[in-house]
C-alpha cells in the first residue's frame, strides 16, 4: 500500500532528523510509529469540538437586535417648597425659663403637687410649703418670713384657694427681689469703674469678658480691663483673650505683680485714652483670708485717689450652684467689703436658684446680673418680675 510505504518514509525522515544512534534508533521507532497516528487523531478531535463550538455559538446569537430609541419621559416639574419661616429669637423670658428649668423642676413643681393634693389651707400645708421653700435653698430665714407673710394675708382673706396662694407667693418673691433694686447707671461716671471681686471658680473672668462684649457690641462703650489677678496662673491670659474677643483694651502687668499697682496702671490708662468703662478682675481670694481681703480694699483706695468715687460699683460673682454656700459668702463679702451689687452665674445648671431669693431678702444687695448660658449674650440684666414669671409660668 503506497500511503504505508510512505508513511515508513516519514518515520525514517523523522530518525534521520533527529540523528540518533543505532542503538536507540531501534528504540525510538516504535513510539514514532504508533504515537504519530494518536497525536493526529487528537489534533483532529480537538478542530472538531472547537468548530462545534464556534457554529453553535453564531447561530445562538441570530441576526442582530435592533434597539429602537425609548421614548423620552416627561420629567416631573420640580415643587417650589418655600422656605421655612425663620423661627424668632428667643425671648428673654423664654431664656430665663430655659435657665431656671432645674429650679423650677426642684421648688415649683413640689409647691404645685402640694396645692394639687392638699384638703385645704391648714397648718400642714404651711409647714409642707416652708419645707418647700427651704429645700429650693431660699434659705431659713427667708422661708420663714415668706410663711408668715403669706399666713397674714390669708388672715387677712386675701388667700382663699390654691391657685391664691400661688399668686400670692409669686408677688411676695417678687417684692423681696425688688426692695433692693437699684439700676446701675455706667453713665454716672466717666470712666465708670467696676471692681470685681469673688473667689476662684465662680466664672468671674468670663462674667468680666461677657460683660465687656456687651458693652462694646451692644452699647458702643469704649472699654479698658485691668488685669489685677496676677496671682492665678494664666488669669492675665485669659482676660486677654476675652479683651481681644471683645475689641476692649486691657492692662496687665507680670505674675505676681503688685494687683493695686495694676489698678492704678488701667485707671490713668483709662483717662488718657478717654475710656468709657473700666472693669477691674481682682484675685480669685478666699473671703476668710486676711491678707487677699486687705489686697481688695488696697486696690479700692488707690482706684479712688486717681478718679473720686471709684470704684462706682463693686460686682461679687457668685456661683449659683453652691446655693447657700454662696449666701454664706456674699455675708461674708459684704462685711469686709462695700458689695455694692451681685453677679450670679450657673443659673442654668442648677436647681438651687432659689438662693437669689435669699441674697435679696437677707442682705439687701441688688442682682445686677445672672448668667443663663454659656454664651455672651446669656449674662443678662436681672429683672425680678422677668424671674418670678420664668420661674413660675409654664411656656
Amino acid at each position: 500500500m503506497d500511503w504505508l510505504a510512505r508513511y515508513d518514509e516519514l518515520i525514517v525522515f523523522l530518525l534521520d532528523l533527529l540523528a540518533l544512534e543505532e542503538g536507540r534508533r531501534s528504540l525510538v521507532t516504535p513510539y514514532l510509529y504508533y504515537g504519530l497516528p494518536v497525536l493526529a487523531a487528537l489534533i483532529l478531535v480537538l478542530l472538531i469540538v472547537v468548530s462545534v463550538k464556534i457554529t453553535a455559538s453564531r447561530k445562538g446569537r441570530g441576526a442582530p437586535e435592533v434597539i429602537l430609541p425609548h421614548e423620552e419621559e416627561p420629567v416631573p416639574e420640580e415643587k417650589v417648597v418655600p422656605p421655612a419661616a425663620e423661627a424668632p429669637p428667643p425671648s428673654m423670658i423664654d431664656r430665663m425659663r430655659a435657665g431656671l428649668a432645674k429650679t423650677r423642676g426642684n421648688f415649683v413643681s413640689r409647691l404645685d403637687d402640694l396645692l394639687r393634693g392638699g384638703d385645704g389651707i391648714d397648718d400642714d400645708l404651711w409647714e409642707e410649703l416652708e419645707e418647700i421653700l427651704i429645700g429650693a435653698d431660699i434659705g431659713m430665714k427667708t422661708s420663714l418670713d415668706l410663711r408668715q407673710a403669706l399666713q397674714k394675708r390669708s388672715a387677712q382673706g386675701e388667700i382663699r384657694g390654691p391657685a391664691a396662694l400661688r399668686r400670692v407667693l409669686m408677688e411676695e418673691i417678687e417684692t423681696r427681689l425688688r426692695c433692693c433694686e437699684v439700676p446701675l447707671d455706667l453713665g454716672a461716671a466717666s470712666p465708670f469703674v467696676l471692681m470685681v471681686i469673688g473667689v476662684n471658680g465662680v466664672g468671674k473672668t468670663t462674667t468680666i469678658g461677657k460683660l465687656a462684649w456687651q458693652l462694646a457690641h451692644n452699647e458702643g462703650k469704649k472699654v479698658l480691663l485691668g488685669a489685677c489677678d496676677t496671682f492665678r496662673a494664666a488669669a492675665a491670659e485669659q482676660l486677654g483673650i476675652w479683651a481681644e474677643r471683645a475689641g476692649a483694651g486691657i492692662v496687665s502687668h507680670g505674675p505676681g505683680a503688685d494687683p493695686a499697682g495694676v489698678a492704678f496702671d488701667t485707671v490713668k490708662a483709662a483717662l488718657a485714652r478717654q475710656a468709657d468703662v473700666v472693669i477691674l478682675d481682682t484675685a480669685g481670694r478666699l473671703h476668710t483670708k486676711v491678707n487677699l481681703m486687705e489686697e481688695v480694699k488696697k486696690i479700692r483706695r488707690v482706684v479712688d485717689r486717681e478718679i473720686p468715687g471709684a470704684p462706682h460699683e463693686t460686682l461679687l460673682v457668685l456661683d449659683a450652684t453652691l446655693g447657700q454656700n454662696s449666701l454664706i459668702q456674699a455675708r461674708l463679702f459684704k462685711e469686709a467689703v462695700d458689695v455694692s451689687g451681685l453677679v450670679l452665674t450657673k443659673l442654668d445648671g442648677t436647681a438651687r436658684g432659689g438662693m437669689i431669693i435669699a441674697v435679696g431678702g437677707e442682705l439687701g444687695i441688688p442682682v445686677r446680673y445672672v448668667g443663663i448660658g454659656e454664651k455672651v449674650n446669656d449674662l443678662r440684666p436681672f429683672d425680678p418680675h422677668s424671674f418670678v414669671q420664668a420661674l413660675f409660668e409654664n411656656p
